[in-house]
Formats: structure tokens, sequence, C-alpha cells
């Protein structure tokens, strides 16, 4: 809530009842079947001396940021609802991406509690992320290496016909499982479900709805080839082979996504997932990570990725400031929706090579210029 939008929602107690001070007045006098006659503002305004009027503004004219010490910029200042005190959202570390239209603590009085690290043992991971059994122990042998090289070699080859490539997990296991388990703490941290593929919940948008064919303008079909490079990738994420990637936390980005190898040019890095919903329910989402999945000429079929409840890895990759020279450098990522057999999929794609410890990003505004990146480190 922003300071010019605070409204007083106080309840008062009257004879062990709860009204709001909007209300009506109740009978107040036990022994008068009457209830007490009121002046009207006319007559009151004709025996006053003078008429003050309050700006409800004026309670926090003097509202300022408690990071930079500024009053100015009130629209894009946010207000504790525990103790009142200012912050600009571009202020804040991590920083906040629009005003919340709904309740907002600050970290002193949210008490967030500390990451909690996932614990690095293959049975939980195994679980968390609905491997395979017996997968893992399998990952990595000398006969399926040959084969991931092979294929990797034969994309590569074509690579001028813009193939794309499947990336190529991390050898060690148990870096493996250091990659996955940082995966999981970020994903226990805001309290989500793994899900490696778009879902389907009652009361949200069916699966029927995501068709490709509604998209205005039409959708870039996924080839053959490439399509067989997908299914490729979602094989090796279920055998527990996982991309090369680590999510980190940053104080000022919170958490984000890091290279653990050298990756090379058009390779897959992953699916963004989530739960898909028409765009409609969502309009006044306050979810920083919502994907556009279809654009229909019909608005009322529009559809979004929602990774609130349910995601993966693409919930944590970080978007560029697309306001100035240096934020534009850093993009190594494309976001690309396909028609893959019919239906709409978003897939992030390395538009260069990337260099081990490179931490990842990519336009939030490729369709719509509507994300507000300005702030964005």
């Amino acid at each position: 809530m922003t300071p010019s939008t605070i409204t007083a929602q106080k309840t008062l107690c009257l004879n062990n009842s709860v009204r709001k001070r909007t209300e009506a007045p109740r009978f107040l006098c036990p022994h008068s079947s009457h209830p007490k006659k009121y002046k009207s503002l006319t007559e009151i305004l004709q025996t006053a001396q003078h008429a003050v009027i309050i700006d409800d503004d004026d309670e926090y004219g003097d509202v300022v940021c408690e990071e930079c010490g500024s009053g100015d910029g009130g629209s894009e200042m946010v207000l504790c609802d525990k103790c009142d005190r200012g912050f600009h959202i571009y202020c804040l570390r991590p920083i906040v991406v629009r005003v919340p239209t709904g309740p907002w603590f600050c970290s002193n009085c949210s008490r967030k509690k500390r990451v909690r690290m996932f614990p690095l043992m293959q049975t939980k991971i195994v679980d968390f992320f609905r491997i395979q059994k017996g997968a893992m122990e399998k990952c990595g042998s000398p006969k399926d290496g040959r084969k991931r090289r092979r294929r990797s070699m034969h994309l590569a080859m074509c690579k001028k016909r813009r193939r794309l490539l499947p990336f190529i997990p991390t050898e060690d296991p148990e870096r493996r499982l250091e990659q996955m388990g940082s995966l999981a703490t970020a994903l226990t941290a805001l309290r989500m479900e793994f899900s490696n593929e778009l879902t389907y919940m009652p009361g949200m948008a069916p699966r029927s709805a995501n068709q490709a064919k509604l998209e205005r303008g039409g959708m870039q079909v996924l080839s053959k080839e490439d399509t067989e490079t997908l299914i490729l990738c979602r094989t090796m994420c279920r055998r527990g082979e996982w991309p090369p990637l680590v999510v980190v936390f940053d104080s000022c980005e919170g958490f984000t996504v890091e290279a653990d190898r050298n990756i090379k040019d058009l390779t897959i890095i992953t699916e963004y997932t989530g739960d898909v919903d028409y765009l409609k329910n969502r309009e006044n989402d306050d979810g920083d990570s919502m994907m556009t999945l279809l654009l229909s000429a019909e608005s009322s079929e529009s559809l979004v990725i929602c990774p609130d409840k349910r995601g993966n890895i693409a919930r944590f990759i970080n978007g560029i400031n697309n306001h100035t020279q240096e934020g534009r450098k850093k993009q190594n990522l494309k976001c690309v929706r396909y028609n893959v057999d019919g239906e709409c999929h978003v897939l992030l794609v390395a538009t260069r090579d990337i260099a081990k410890g490179e931490r990842l990003y990519y336009d939030y505004n490729g369709y719509e210029q509507e994300y507000p990146t300005q702030h964005f480190v």
C-alpha cells in the first residue's frame, strides 16, 4: 500500500458487539425507544465559526524512506503494515518490483527466518525432485556419456541451421547433489513445490485451453529435431542428470542462478514451468514471476504461467535492466515461446557462450514491454 491509498478499517466494540466506524449509530439509551436526534451538517455549519478540512494524506505527508531518507517518489514508496515506516521499493534489498496491493511487512517486522540449507542427502534429493528410483546411480556412466557427447556433436555440426543443444550435466555426482540442493533450498524458502512441467490445477485454466493455434499472429513451431532435444533434456532431468546450474542468494537480487560450468550458445537451459491460469484471473496479482504463455486475440483466452506454488529453476533466473546499456549487456539468455505438438511452451535458451560462474539473465519484457525493470541492478 502507498501512503496515498491507506484507508482506516478500525472497529469499535460496543455492548459486546463489533461495528465499523462507518456504520450508522445504534440506540445508545436503554430507556428510550427513539434514537437521539442529530443536527444536520447544514445546521452545524451555520453555527460554526470556521471549518477545517483535513487532507487524508496529511497523516503520511512527512513519511520518508528509511533507507535513503528522502520523502520524494511517494508513488513508489511502500509502508510497513505493522510499524508504518516507509521504504522506496527500489531502496529495498532485494528490490521489490512494484508496490504490493495487499499487506506488506518490512524485514524487521516480518521476522524472516534465516534460509535453511536443504540436506545434501541423496534419498532426500531423490524424493524432493521425484527422480526415478535408481536413476542417479546410473548417471554419468561411460556408455550414457558417449551417447550424450555423440548427440551434442551432431547438433553442434548443424549449428548453421540454428538447432538447439541439450545441456551437458555435471559428471561429478556429489557436485550434482549440491546443485540440486541449492535449488531445493530456494524452493523450500519460498514454500514452493518442484515441478518441471506445466501444471493444470482445479479452478484455473484446463489443459484444453493451452492451444498454440489461438496465439495472435501465430506461434513459432519447434522443429522435430529441437523437439527431440527438448525431450532428451526432460528425460535427463527425470534421471537426475541436472543442468549445470546453482542457485545462490544475493543481498541485492535475492535468489539468482549461476552457471556451474561453461555453457554453449543455443543450449536449452530450462523450460519455464508453473501453474497455468487465465490472464484475466491474475490481473491484480502481486506475483512478480508470471510468464506469458498464450496471447490470444480474445483476451479472455490468454494464458500465463504462475510459479508461485509450483515451479523449477526458471523461477530464480533474474531479468536485466533494459533501460540501461550496461543492463542489456548482461543478457545471456532469451525467452522463447514455442508451439510444441500443438501446445504452448516457454523455453530459456542461451544466446551466447556462458562462462562458469556467470549469472544468468534474460529480458523480462520480450513481448508486452510492461514489466518495471528500471530499478533492477
